[in-house]
């Protein structure tokens, strides 16, 4: 049985609107994370907003950096849901994405906004 363990730091994003011709939004997403997750993300992200208010996204990020000492990659899959009465949000590492010192990387990343950042707990084992 692996060990779970626990990152935390911040991050900076920068999302890119990209022109589609479709009723829901593309963004290209670039992070620079630090803490004890250090390196950079990159992805893409669907987005729909409906009348009413409730908004829907998901999103594929690729990341290139280290965890824990060690080097490599793996990707985050996204799915989140919000409406003015609650949020939802689930950032998971696809299994069997990871590469380097990371290719026995699974774990699930929590996302916490405020108006000035962004931070993340990152629950991995490896």
């Amino acid at each position: 049985m692996r060990t779970m363990q626990k990152a935390t730091g911040q991050f900076t994003v920068n999302i890119l609107p990209q022109q589609d011709a479709i009723g829901a939004g593309r963004m290209i997403i670039e992070k620079d994370y630090e803490g004890e997750l250090q390196g950079v993300g990159k992805g893409q992200m669907l987005s729909k907003q409906v009348d009413g208010g409730m908004s829907v996204y998901c999103a594929i990020e690729e990341f290139e950096g280290h965890l824990a000492g060690k080097s490599g990659g793996f990707t985050l899959l996204h799915q989140g849901k919000m409406s003015s009465e609650s949020r939802e949000l689930s950032v998971t590492v696809i299994q069997g994405s990871g590469s380097g010192e990371l290719a026995s990387l699974t774990g699930s990343m929590q996302i916490n906004q405020d108006e000035n950042s962004h931070t993340y707990i990152f629950e991995y084992s490896l």
